[in-house]
């Protein structure tokens, strides 16, 4: 066998015992069960240690290789305008990697919280170094890259409790007994508001859910229970 084809067969048994390695670690660190703002944190460490074992396992690989440790050589001579383009061009997803890093630290979101961004709500069900993926109501996944998520509003219905609310808002006559009927209601909700007074009178009924439950399930049975509710004090009729 030549010294090249030697070289090649060093440089393909680093790579491969580096991607091992990688993996070992990765294993290791994802058999712990954290709670959600730790488990974020792990999430991103995890990706951010398999990463940096497999790029150094590639290039110590290449680097076995004669002609390339000489191309190398001459790249790192030029190494001010090769870190100029890669710059340029790697821009965004450097910025993604850092969001990612920043929201895995200061955590306006984590794994399991429900979130709404630009009008779309779900799980956050993964935070990856450069994007996160998040499960909408319809099991969609909507995509995000970290750095709109760094930059963007974000609306956290768990970052601060454990529930989430489900909310039905109705409207009736404002001649209506308002104190008798928002009475009658907090009997079947948690909290009952008069959020407006124009020509007819529209009511909030917020419920507490617990996170593993379902929003829109609590949401239908509230609006049947105002329904019955309703008829009862003669608002609707039967």
């Amino acid at each position: 066998m030549s010294t090249f084809w030697q070289h090649i067969l060093i440089a393909v048994v680093v790579i491969v015992v580096a991607s091992l390695v990688a993996k070992i670690v990765d294993w290791r660190i994802s058999r712990h069960n954290l709670a959600p703002g730790s488990a974020t944190r792990y999430n991103v460490l995890r990706r951010a240690i398999f990463s940096t074992i497999v790029f150094v396992g590639v290039l110590s690989a290449l680097l076995v290789i004669p002609q390339v440790r000489a191309l190398a050589g001459g790249v790192l001579a030029s190494s001010a305008v090769v870190g100029l383009v890669i710059g340029f061009a790697s821009q965004r997803t450097i910025g993604n990697v850092v969001a990612g890093i920043l929201i895995a630290i200061t955590q306006p979101l984590r794994l399991g919280d429900e979130v709404e961004i630009e009008g779309t709500r779900g799980v956050v069900e993964e935070i990856g170094l450069t994007y996160t993926w998040i499960r909408t109501p319809g099991n969609d996944r909507l995509v995000v890259p970290n750095e709109k998520l760094a930059s963007e509003s974000i609306k956290n219905a768990t970052i601060r409790s454990r529930e989430s609310l489900a909310e039905v808002t109705i409207q009736v006559p404002a001649t209506a007994d308002l104190r008798a009927v928002a009475s009658s209601l907090r009997g079947i909700a948690d909290d009952v508001y008069v959020t407006d007074l124009t020509d007819k009178a529209t009511i909030a009924v917020r419920k507490r859910v617990p996170l593993d439950g379902d929003n829109e399930r609590v949401e239908s049975e509230l609006r049947l229970s105002v329904a019955e509710k309703l008829k009862e004090q003669g608002v609707i009729g039967s």
